[in-house]
């Protein structure tokens, strides 16, 4: 079986996942990695056939995203020529991580596909949202990258296509312990903004992981350390709390350890305001941006009870095996369809 594996590099959550399902998708066959996007800080480790700059997020420094950068790296004709000319159809299986060239492919050669990933799920109005609805924001997640079908994965099975998170082996089996420190990734602020705020908090100690630096480098009682998945996830395993973006994987993970975790969305983003929404079901504070009195809410965060564990109801194994299953359902379906169009040819004839 040959399966065609898109995923999207905007950030590194969705290349730590993959990283994670591929052994399990491997069993089932040979699979093609389509890898899109150019703003993704993790080496990936995955069998990579086809490369494209995608349609990426860029961050600014204080939080929020870079809208001119995105602009001006946006080109239709590129992404419409790309999507012509990606081999989907030479696939029994394509698996698309909410990745739009893909999407279009599949659309134009009639080819179906599985949305599989955090964003599927928020095909489902059962998704938590903000209590304002961005109407741009619904549009995106609904519309950037459709499918013929979805699998979803999120914090809790809001609907019966929304599966567990997919929690990397290297942290379902970790012994949880507290060496003090806290982990910080804010990859939406400068590291000029981030040590600011923390280096007031002197009896407190923080492991800040960067996308601008090649090595690690102490700063009183900041260590700063570059962007690495195995540094980050022993940093994390061995934190008292975690403070990061309110994205998927990472607050996941740092729910499922069982840590303390304070979680700033990136303005602008609205996926990350709809997870902010699902987070404070775990009693996860929500800081809106870095102000004068951040120091003062990392105390009261540090004073206040740990959030809700997160509790697992799929196994990775299970999750990889529905998508599987749903993926040539839907392949026969439209195998189904072509023959009775067929017949219907043959009987007019």
């Amino acid at each position: 079986m040959k399966i065609f594996y898109a995923i999207q590099a905007t950030g590194n959550g969705h290349i730590s996942r993959a990283m994670e399902l591929m052994p399990y998708l491997q069993q089932y066959g040979q699979v093609d990695v389509f890898l899109s996007g150019s703003n993704s800080n993790l080496n990936a480790n995955l069998p990579v056939k086809f490369r494209s700059q995608g349609v990426s997020l860029f961050y600014g420094n204080r939080g929020g995203l870079d809208y001119w950068k995105m602009l001006t790296a946006f080109n239709p004709i590129r992404i419409y020529k790309e999507a012509k000319a990606l081999p989907v159809e030479n696939y029994d299986i394509v698996i698309n991580d909410f990745e739009s060239i893909t999407s279009l492919a599949c659309k134009m050669k009639k080819v179906p596909s599985i949305n599989f990933g955090h964003q599927a799920s928020f095909v489902s109005d059962k998704t938590p949202r903000p209590n304002k609805k961005d109407f741009a924001g619904e549009v995106v997640l609904k519309k950037y990258a459709p499918a013929t079908g979805y699998v979803g994965l999120h914090f809790e099975q809001y609907d019966d296509f929304i599966f567990s998170p997919i929690i990397k082996d290297e942290i379902l089996k970790a012994e949880s312990t507290d060496k003090g420190h806290v982990t910080v990734y804010l990859s939406h602020y400068s590291d000029e903004v981030v040590s600011k705020s923390l280096r007031g908090l002197k009896s407190l100690r923080f492991e800040v992981f960067s996308k601008k630096i090649n090595g690690k480098t102490v700063d009183g009682n900041i260590t700063f350390i570059p962007v690495d998945g195995k540094a980050f996830n022993e940093s994390m395993i061995h934190s008292h709390g975690v403070i990061t973006g309110a994205g998927f994987e990472t607050p996941a993970e740092a729910l499922y350890l069982g840590k303390k975790l304070m979680c700033l969305p990136i303005r602008g983003q609205y996926e990350q305001l709809c997870n902010a929404a699902a987070l404070k079901r775990f009693d996860v504070p929500i800081i809106n941006s870095i102000e004068n009195d951040f120091n003062e809410k990392i105390i009261e965060w540090l004073a206040a009870p740990n959030p809700k564990p997160l509790q697992l109801s799929h196994s990775t194994y299970d999750i990889v095996q529905h998508v599987m299953e749903k993926a040539r359902a839907l392949k026969n379906n439209k195998s189904n369809s072509a023959l009775l169009n067929e017949e219907d040819l043959l009987v007019m004839g």
